[in-house]
């Protein structure tokens, strides 16, 4: 046991500096004047220029470049600005060398980590703690920074006893130095005078599930569960024990997000791209921090032995053994499971074939259901063989590095990247154009044979070969998928055959679904924002990039009722014909002059981009009011549904049919 006093005592106690003090006050009283705000922050150009740099990072995502301060506080806000301001100050505290080093780094690549994840939890209970979750989620662990400066030779052999016996540090921190760095980071955030709300959420970010469940009536719970959460997300991809965190995760997601076990694979990703955003900011590496999956089979591995463990201390084996041992055969067949996923290849880093089938899959089948373009796009480098054999195998390695790295860098984040096999890679595109996915091959071809690469010093021409083709998969996709790759393919070697280091398309789309898709593009929400000259192409792109994914599309049908261009007798009737002949939902309707094929496009354009998704998204990123985002949406549904209806008498013979 150690006297508190030990740690008050200290002169090592992270302190803040004059401007995080100031704006700290400031962010106190509402009535601030935003002159006040940047005024303080210009008075320290060491901070000044930090926050100028992270307000042009990807991580805010702004439409435009802040060339000054003046312009950066109030598109960030004055709770971003102070977040921003504690963090660099944070940050410099958690520099050190020495045999602490890599305590520290640990310490604050967690900090980032849980930073980004309570922003992401958050969004999923409303945006309105984004910020504060965010801050909250950095100074979570500020007790052990604390402890790690001012008693780091008590401390230390507390961390080594908590990761050998797979514990929960805050429990040995209780047992063996009687304070553990929840209560510490309380008494520090009392010192600094931060708000009540942040002292209580961190007070119980390592509380046992069924203390955090005691607690939901409490009126600040939101944020007590976001900090619990991020708290476990944060020992998952940084602590040893990351069994242990998820086994906490799983159960507070399950249980305060209804997020299945499935869906969290999914969700660490995001986490994981999140926080590799904020790192830049900060300037911190992340390479060191495994992927999920490589983490998650780890993690079940640690869960068995603590199973196993669990068997031996057990006072009523029987009764126990077969729970052991049932536990312990579901781990292990999650753990393959998680082992057969090997979604990585380990040269380029990139994913591999057996992701890309799994990917493709799931893709043909989303498009299928809405009418949707995929595409593919194959590439091979050219003569890769005689790199290999002038150069060496390791020379022919790096060549595929440098070639997977441009262009996973020139790929959006919808599309997928993937090492299909040798010199071969493939990238499936989300919603292509024909010319669109032409550009994205010939932008691709350009930055291979641009890129320099050298062999001892002279540098070696690379370029490749590209084929790619896109498709609309039928609602019997039987084959389809084999034509789309044979398709790429044939056309990769057209490229190769016509003497290399160019681009060949196919497109397989029919003439119809062709001219269907161009009405359904011009009859997006984005688009029409855009011919309002409310927005301008690039801007709306990047808001698109931002809008969270549909888990599941409205069905078209129910769409129609819900516009009123439809009766349920008449979705019910077309269903019954689509069971008959196969076809597709609009295409029966159009056939049979229920829906006109821009009514058909119009409510295409409503499944694959609800305007309430994309407007939401204008205003969390403050590019609209709320108020001007509903009139906008309300005038766009206005036009598009005043486009001539079908004759009723029409209707009324189908009906009767």
């Amino acid at each position: 046991m150690i006297s508190p006093e030990k740690i008050w005592s200290s002169d090592q106690l992270p302190t803040l500096p004059a401007v995080a003090v100031k704006l700290l006050d400031l962010s106190k009283d509402p009535d601030t004047d935003i002159k006040e705000v940047i005024d303080t922050i210009k008075a320290d150009p060491a901070i000044t220029a930090k926050i100028l740099k992270a307000s042009n990072s990807s991580f805010f995502g702004l439409r435009s470049e802040c060339k000054g301060i003046e312009r950066a506080v109030p598109l960030l806000g004055t709770m971003v600005v102070t977040s921003l301001a504690l963090s660099f100050s944070l940050s410099e505290s958690a520099i050190t060398h020495g045999p602490l080093k890599s305590r520290y780094d640990s310490y604050w690549k967690q900090s980032i980590i849980q930073s980004a994840a309570a922003e992401l939890l958050s969004s999923r209970l409303g945006n309105e703690l984004k910020y504060d979750a965010f801050l909250i989620g950095l100074l979570q662990d500020l007790g052990h920074l604390a402890m790690l400066r001012s008693i780091p030779n008590d401390l230390l052999p507390v961390l080594e006893q908590a990761e050998t016996e797979q514990r929960e540090t805050a429990e040995v921190e209780t047992q063996v130095l009687g304070v553990n760095h929840a209560e510490v980071g309380v008494k520090m955030m009392e010192r600094w005078q931060m708000s009540e709300q942040f002292q209580i959420a961190i007070q119980h970010h390592h509380d046992t599930f069924e203390q955090l469940k005691a607690l939901e009536t409490n009126p600040d719970f939101n944020l007590i569960i976001i900090i619990a959460a991020s708290a476990s997300i944060g020992d998952y991809f940084c602590s040893p024990n990351s069994g242990l965190a998820l086994q906490r995760l799983q159960q507070l997601m399950t249980e305060f997000y209804n997020m299945p076990s499935d869906d969290l694979h999914g969700f660490l990703e995001e986490v994981q791209s999140r926080f590799e955003e904020a790192a830049q900011i900060f300037q911190v590496n992340m390479d060191d921090i495994e992927s999920p999956y490589e983490i998650m089979a780890k993690a079940n591995e640690q869960l068995v032995q603590l199973t196993m463990k669990a068997q031996v201390d057990s006072t009523q084996a029987f009764a126990r053994q077969a729970a052991i041992e049932e536990q312990k055969v579901k781990l292990e067949s999650e753990n393959k499971q998680l082992q057969s996923k090997a979604v990585h290849d380990p040269l380029t880093k990139t994913y591999n074939r057996s992701y890309f089938n799994e990917a493709f899959e799931k893709e043909l089948h989303r498009c299928a259901r809405s009418a949707q373009p995929i595409g593919i796009i194959f590439s091979d480098i050219d003569r890769f063989k005689s790199l290999n054999d002038t150069y060496g195998h390791q020379f022919g390695d790096l060549v595929l590095q440098r070639v997977a790295k441009v262009a996973s860098e020139s790929t959006r984040r919808s599309d997928v990247f993937c090492r299909y096999g040798g010199e071969e890679f493939v990238i499936m595109v989300n919603n292509p154009s024909e010319n669109g996915i032409r550009e994205l091959a010939e932008r691709l071809r350009k930055l291979i044979e641009n890129e320099v690469i050298e062999f001892e010093g002279k540098r070696v021409p690379v370029t490749a070969s590209l084929g790619a083709v896109v498709g609309i998969p039928p609602r019997d996709m039987t084959g389809y998928g084999e034509r789309l790759i044979a398709e790429a393919d044939e056309a990769m070697y057209n490229s190769k055959e016509n003497g290399r280091n160019q681009v060949h398309v196919r497109s397989i789309i029919t003439q119809a679904d062709n001219e269907l898709q161009k009405l359904v593009k011009r009859s997006r929400f984005s688009r029409w924002l855009v011919t309002k000259k409310i927005f301008d192409i690039p801007t709306i792109s990047k808001a698109l990039l931002k809008c969270p994914q549909q888990e599941t599309l409205t069905k078209i049908g129910e769409l129609a009722v819900n516009e009123k261009l439809l009766t349920t007798d008449q979705v019910t009737e077309i269903l019954e014909l689509q069971q008959k002949n196969g076809e597709r939902f609009g295409e029966i309707a159009i056939q049979n002059k229920l829906l006109s094929r821009e009514q058909v496009a119009y409510l295409l354009a409503l499944q694959i981009e609800p305007p309430i998704v994309l407007g939401k998204t204008l205003i969390s990123l403050e590019m609209l009011q709320s108020a001007e985002t509903a009139e906008l949406v309300k005038l766009y549904l206005s036009e598009f549904k005043a486009s001539p209806a079908p004759i009723e008498e029409r209707r009324s013979d189908f009906a009767n049919s």
